[in-house]
């Protein structure tokens, strides 16, 4: 009796009957391209988030090769600390409320729709400094390993910044 394989042959070699290999962007407009569109994608990640008044919520919402994407919930006063990303590059999309990113150049207000790109050992925190609660999508690459701590004041950051750029929505 004939297996399926020798009736049918190798389906791992009849390249069109595989699903296809989900792209992996290489440039930093094709990461701020996806973080923008898993962010239009409202009906994916709007029921996971959680709001937690004693610690900030976070959920992975999705790893792919050489990326991961992160959902988080920022209640008002909640911050992340003064820290880098490691090795990891990162984008930043702000989902709904607003943020504020303190850096050695000083304060920014993030809106929802407005994202920030930065690279590996670019000191920032994130605070909700407004009255509502806030929801962000992270997205770095490589993924996330490391995320180093940085003591001293949010407002005074010493040291040179790496570099970094708000993407208008």
């Amino acid at each position: 009796m004939n297996s399926d394989v020798q009736i049918a042959g190798d389906p791992l070699a009849i390249p069109h009957l595989l699903p296809p290999v989900p792209s992996h962007p290489t440039t930093v407009a094709g990461f701020a391209g996806l973080a923008r569109s898993i962010a239009a994608d409202r009906a994916a990640w709007a029921p996971l988030v959680r709001y937690d008044t004693t610690t900030r919520w976070y959920h992975r919402l999705r790893t792919g090769p050489g990326y991961e994407v992160w959902l988080l919930s920022w209640v008002p006063g909640q911050g992340s600390g003064r820290h880098d990303h490691g090795a990891s590059s990162g984008v930043l999309t702000v989902l709904e409320g607003e943020l504020t990113e303190h850096t050695a150049t000083g304060p920014r207000t993030l809106a929802a729709g407005a994202q920030r790109v930065f690279a590996p050992g670019y000191v920032h925190e994130v605070v909700n400094d407004a009255l509502t609660p806030a929801v962000s999508l992270h997205l770095y690459s490589p993924g996330l390993t490391d995320m180093p701590m940085h003591p001293g004041q949010t407002t005074a950051l010493g040291g040179a910044a790496a570099p970094s750029e708000v993407l208008a929505p």
